[in-house]
């Protein structure tokens, strides 16, 4: 009986890891360039300047999935604070008008802007580069072409930088 158990539970945390493979299956990763020669007050180490743009990749990546399959708790692995409530909000709201949002990514030039002296915040420009379709169902009732601007707040977690605030800005013109 013993023996039944201990295979009946290895049985379903191999179905539950295969399930989480399948939501975060590998698309291509968004390109990010990062920029960061005129930030201050501190310069960023090499390890925080390779792993700053993987994580903000991966943070569009889940937050595109989590748009487009209108699953909030997808946002847990990259966001916190702020940036989360707000995406989870947006993605209730879709819920409640039987909508969907799927990016096409064209990349992200980042910026760094601030990195803390104590290494614990660092804030970014982000030029991104997005094709945006609603969609109602497999319908597009809207698509666009944009180039945005976002300000970002990241804050390292226990194995990763977490997207704390995501703030897109008022597009201006010459």
């Amino acid at each position: 009986m013993r023996i039944a158990r201990c295979v009946a539970l290895t049985v379903i945390i191999v179905m539950l890891t295969l399930a989480g493979a399948t939501v975060t299956a590998d698309d291509s990763l968004p390109k990010v360039a990062l920029n960061a020669d005129n930030v201050g007050p501190r310069s960023i180490e090499d390890r925080t300047a390779e792993v700053v743009p993987r994580d903000y990749a991966y943070a569009w990546q889940t937050m595109a999935q989590a748009l487009d399959q209108n699953r909030a708790e997808l946002l847990d692995a990259y966001f916190a604070g702020l940036a989360k409530d707000n995406l989870s909000h947006r993605i209730a709201d879709q819920k409640q008008n039987n909508v969907r949002v799927r990016y096409l990514d064209h990349g992200h030039k980042l910026e760094a802007l601030f990195y803390s002296p104590a290494g614990d915040a660092m804030q970014l420009r982000d030029h991104a580069r997005l094709d945006i379709d609603v969609m109602d169902g497999d319908k597009v009732i809207h698509s666009e072409q944009v180039n945005l601007q976002y300000i970002v707040l990241m804050t390292p977690g226990a194995d990763r930088w977490l997207v704390r605030d995501l703030e897109i800005l008022p597009e201006t013109r010459p």
